[in-house]
């Protein structure tokens, strides 16, 4: 029998969702970087052997909306628990578990396979040391590996309380450590299905959605505080021949202060983000571009039903 199946990763923000994605698919598909809210969109990637096909998911951190673009944020991850048939609910060695206890509420009453995935174990020293410095402790302790693994204990402990059901695995997505073995797992749990999707597909996400991400990308590397949460970009022009890529983007911000801070002196900055997207664009599509980059304002587009749909901030 063919095996497939909708695998659908949540969590809350910068715990490692996207980086694990991206190992799991073994293609950069998601954006990764160490800003939080990085992910905004519900994105798939596709793995397919000759007898499996499996489904992955990305979807953006769980929050607390503020505006009309993180409540269609939350819709995202929230859709992601309707469809699933396998869950990874992905959390990391730094925060509190009992954080949106109300998301995690609806997990827990889930009757598909649930793997909580506790990523980042790789930085259990660093915080076992941060922590004592805070309490005044000595820093030096001693077989920090075995405090690491009394530390993990607790984490296992604490989740199991939170969600009995799930089955708790430890993991670096960053190292790739443990990924074989999740992914191993993932196999085991999945039903018999024909494929959803062709078999040479990768993701459900057009060309020019790998291009907006990828500029956004930068600018939430090249920018500091609210600017890059400010900021969307959209392709107008994408023209592919044989040998190159013609691209247009726009990239939108709220104020026009924002467009200053975004083009920079001379627009040096402007083109430091055309010249980063540009190569980063040639290794994902594996030719020459040609890259265009502009900066509108566009007032309270994250608070626009209509601009938001315009950008794909629709859940459905």
């Amino acid at each position: 029998m063919h095996k497939a199946g909708f695998v659908n990763i949540v969590g809350n923000p910068n715990v490692g969702k996207s980086t694990l994605m991206n190992q799991l698919v073994g293609e950069r598909i998601s954006i990764a970087t160490f800003k939080s809210q990085t992910t905004r969109h519900r994105i798939m990637g596709i793995v397919n052997t000759e007898d499996m096909q499996i489904v992955f998911s990305d979807t953006p951190g769980v929050l607390k909306p503020n505006y009309k673009m993180q409540e269609m944020m939350l819709a995202f991850s929230e859709s992601a628990l309707a469809d699933a048939d396998v869950l990874l609910y992905v959390t990391d060695v730094i925060e509190n578990p009992e954080k949106n206890l109300d998301f995690l509420e609806k997990v827990r009453k889930m009757q598909i396979p649930v793997l909580l995935l506790i990523n980042k174990i790789d930085e259990l020293p660093a915080v076992i040391a941060a922590r004592k410095g805070k309490d005044g402790a000595a820093k030096s302790a001693p077989s920090g590996a075995r405090n690491a693994q009394e530390e993990l204990g607790r984490l296992v402990e604490k989740w199991h309380q939170l969600l009995p059901n799930a089955e708790i695995l430890p993991l670096s997505a960053k190292n790739k450590f443990g990924v074989d073995m999740l992914l191993k797992r993932i196999k085991e749990l999945l039903p018999d299905s024909p494929p959803y999707f062709d078999k040479d597909q990768l993701t459900d996400k057009p060309a020019r959605f790998f291009v907006s991400e990828i500029i956004r990308e930068k600018i939430l590397l090249f920018y500091d505080k609210e600017i890059p949460y400010s900021v969307e970009v959209r392709v107008e022009s994408f023209k592919e021949s044989e040998q190159r890529i013609d691209i247009r983007a726009i990239i939108y911000v709220e104020r026009d202060s924002q467009k200053g801070i975004i083009i920079g002196h001379q627009g040096v900055a402007l083109k430091k983000v055309g010249a980063e997207s540009r190569k980063a664009l040639e290794r994902f599509f594996g030719k020459k571009i040609y890259l265009e980059t502009y900066v509108k304002v566009d007032k309270d587009w994250r608070s626009s039903d209509r601009e938001l749909n315009i950008f794909g901030y629709n859940p459905e």
